[in-house]
């Protein structure tokens, strides 16, 4: 090689290193910045989750420290003062405090304030359908026959996840206005159901031999 195409490259060499310096100065903070939101971003995730964590744990124990009261009615104020932090933890926390006014003997009320949980768009479906159920199922909350039949039934619906439940209590309600034939209907179709858990079964099978049916020998 001779001494200009030496000289040559070298010189091609520094204006290719002058050129990437350049760059460097005016993009370099590119890789610095996203290397800062990445390491930013992994310690807000880190602060957001301890914060939730706390913040659970502190419904925990408000919730812990309500029940802790000495009579129904007082438990159910003291649960009532809870503060939920948001809508699914509200729904669970009224959801108890209808448990301790029902049995504080206000079982309209506890009927009443599932059914507001029951109607509130803002709170999680699951949530929602579990504060109707629960409000169904009380034959002494006010509500009439028609009306726990009729909720109870699209609660029923395939696809629903209280469909089994909701069919358990159609079968008892079938009981309460004295046609047996159909609720011993009801509860053989849940002793067959797949999808029943054991407990379910065994529930319905002791209703069909309390109500004079018979269950099918495998």
């Amino acid at each position: 090689m001779s001494d200009t195409d030496s000289f040559i490259e070298e010189v091609t060499e520094e204006v290719r290193r002058d050129k990437l310096y350049k760059t460097m100065r005016r993009y370099g903070w590119i890789p610095i910045l996203i290397v800062v939101l990445i390491v930013g971003g992994a310690a807000w995730r880190e602060y957001a989750k301890a914060q939730d964590a706390a913040q659970a744990q502190a419904f925990g124990d408000a919730i812990l420290a309500g029940l802790q009261a000495e009579d129904d009615a007082a438990r159910a104020a003291a649960l009532d003062a809870v503060a939920a932090p948001g809508p699914g933890g509200a729904a669970i926390l009224q959801m108890l405090v209808a448990a301790e006014e029902a049995q504080a003997e206000n079982p309209a009320e506890a009927v009443a304030r599932l059914q507001a949980i029951a109607d509130n768009p803002e709170i999680p479906g699951i949530y929602r359908q579990i504060a109707q159920y629960k409000a169904l199922s009380r034959s002494d909350g006010g509500l009439s026959v028609e009306a726990r039949r009729a909720g109870l039934e699209s609660l029923a619906i395939a696809g629903q996840p209280l469909r089994l439940l909701a069919e358990e209590q159609l079968g008892l309600i079938d009981v309460e206005t004295g046609e047996i034939d159909a609720a011993i209907a009801r509860f053989t179709a849940i002793v067959e159901d797949a999808e029943a858990t054991a407990g379910l079964r065994s529930r319905a099978s002791q209703l069909i031999v309390a109500l004079g049916g018979t269950l099918e020998r495998g």
